[in-house]
């Protein structure tokens, strides 16, 4: 009895074996099996696939008008800018052989234009595109697609310590503050500030930027810089500083409200309405739409404790008091490890605009934003997952770049830091026009020395280290 069971199970094992260790395994559908040498030894196998398919990161549409902060002699009209110029452009500060050699390898693609401008595919749909030459000139309205590794940098493997709480910082202090200055002249500063530093303080803050710039900033001028606009402490990026009473009254204005008085100066009323900032935020998951206009206005309410103040979206029952707030979005990339870059451009100054509006407008919270996204943190998973190429439905490989410590306030740290940041300002040259100012307020038809500078500036810097990491590790996914 035992030996008929023992010969139907050897039976039933050779029906669900249909080859030995021996024989190789049966090819995939429509692919032959080629000879592959590995170790001096023969054997069939697969042929090689092919390169793999890239992550690839959307520019803006190329506008219609000059771009700012490029003088208008050197640069020329945008219909006379070629494509290599505008990617430098939009990636100042990344080293030009890096650009360069995207364009020799035939990496940067651009898509069709038609009449109507860009192709515009419904979801699912591949768009239309293909490579174009570094000396092409550009078309308004055309969107340029690179791949993700040109904004990877490296990483400082330490973190510079934040000045202490204290009114009067040491050498030491004074020389990490100013080592945060991007640009400088007689009316303005300009920082890049790094996360966990307060910009406005309180009795129980005393190492808020505000109170240090009085030790550290001042230079050769006797009233300390003054802020004139804010960030989060948990973010980063821009900060701008006024350095006289005249240019702090000049900025005030410019960020008081998207609606600004027209004043006598063309030149001014249109430096004014070229102002933007432009933010880098990571998000769990991805928008619905890939770009579009947010308007939603704000409200702040207290919790039960009484202290806690919330900023909300405003139901716009006339019950309570609520402020406009306007944000353009537009999704860089796909959506990988279950987040997605996107680009923030507000039109209004409120408080946590960016943050609620990513949260509660288009349900996809910031990464380490856990004022506003706590409960969409506590579902998400932040081990490795499948997600898939857009062009290929192809799922991508997260590759953790060696010797990198991911614990850093990284997406894959078990706490990551808020990833938020200022990455462009472009605001109107105050020094310029408060000297044209004066002058025509005296009367002088001389010439004035800055009258040769453009009248828009334009600032770039780049992530904190925490959102680096986050970047070289989102980017190194593999097919």
């Amino acid at each position: 009895m035992s030996f008929n069971v023992l010969r139907c199970r050897q039976h039933v094992l050779l029906a669900v074996r249909h080859f030995s260790r021996v024989s190789p395994p049966p090819p995939a559908c429509g692919v032959e099996p080629v000879i592959r040498v590995s170790n001096h030894t023969s054997h069939l196998g697969l042929p090689k696939q092919g390169p793999k398919p890239r992550q690839l990161l959307s520019l803006p549409p190329f506008p219609a008008h000059p771009l700012p902060g490029k003088d208008s002699a050197t640069c020329g009209q945008p219909s006379h800018i070629t494509a290599i110029s505008w990617v430098k452009y939009y990636f100042d500060g990344v080293p030009n052989p890096v650009i360069q050699s995207l364009f020799n390898k035939g990496l940067v693609q651009v898509e069709f234009l038609n009449s109507n401008g860009p192709s515009v595919q419904s979801e699912g749909q591949k768009n239309a595109m293909r490579k174009i030459k570094h000396n092409e000139v550009m078309e308004i309205g055309a969107r340029v697609y690179v791949p993700v590794s040109v904004a990877e940098s490296r990483i400082s493997r330490r973190f510079d310590a934040i000045p202490s709480g204290t009114l009067y910082p040491n050498a030491d202090e004074i020389a990490y503050l100013q080592r945060l200055v991007r640009y400088k002249d007689s009316a303005i500063i300009v920082l890049n500030k790094p996360p966990k530093l307060p910009v406005k303080g309180n009795l129980p803050v005393h190492n808020s930027l505000d109170a240090l710039a009085a030790a550290a900033l001042s230079y050769e001028y006797e009233e300390s810089p003054k802020l004139v606009h804010r960030l989060d402490r948990e973010s980063s990026g821009l900060l701008l500083m006024g350095r006289t009473k005249d240019s702090t009254a000049y900025l005030h204005w410019l960020f008081s409200d998207i609606n600004r008085a027209k004043s006598s100066s063309k030149a001014w009323n249109d430096a004014c309405e070229s102002t933007y900032q432009r933010f880098w935020a990571l998000v769990i998951g991805s928008p619905k739409e890939k770009e579009g206009l947010i308007c939603a206005p704000l409200s702040k309410v207290l919790l039960d404790d009484g202290k806690t103040e919330r900023v909300i979206l405003s139901n716009c029952s006339g019950l309570e008091a609520s402020q406009e707030a306007v944000t353009e979005y537009r999704v860089l990339g796909p959506m990988i490890n279950g987040c997605s870059w996107i680009e923030l451009r507000p039109h209004t100054s409120r408080k946590h605009q960016l943050r609620v509006h990513c949260a509660e407008a288009l349900g996809t919270p910031i990464v380490g934003d856990y004022k506003y996204g706590w409960f969409v943190h506590r579902r998400w998973k932040q081990m490795p997952r499948a997600d898939f190429e857009p062009t290929t439905g192809e799922p991508y490989k997260l590759r953790r770049p060696e010797g990198l410590d991911i614990q850093k306030g990284s997406v894959l740290s078990k706490v990551p830091l808020l990833h938020l940041h200022c990455r462009e300002l472009v605001l109107p040259n105050i020094e310029k026009f408060l000297e044209l100012n004066v002058l025509k307020s005296e009367n002088h038809h001389r010439k004035s020395k800055h009258s040769s500078k453009p009248d828009l500036l334009r600032f770039v810097a780049w992530m904190p280290s925490h959102m680096k990491i986050s970047w070289n590790l989102m980017s190194s996914y593999l097919v």
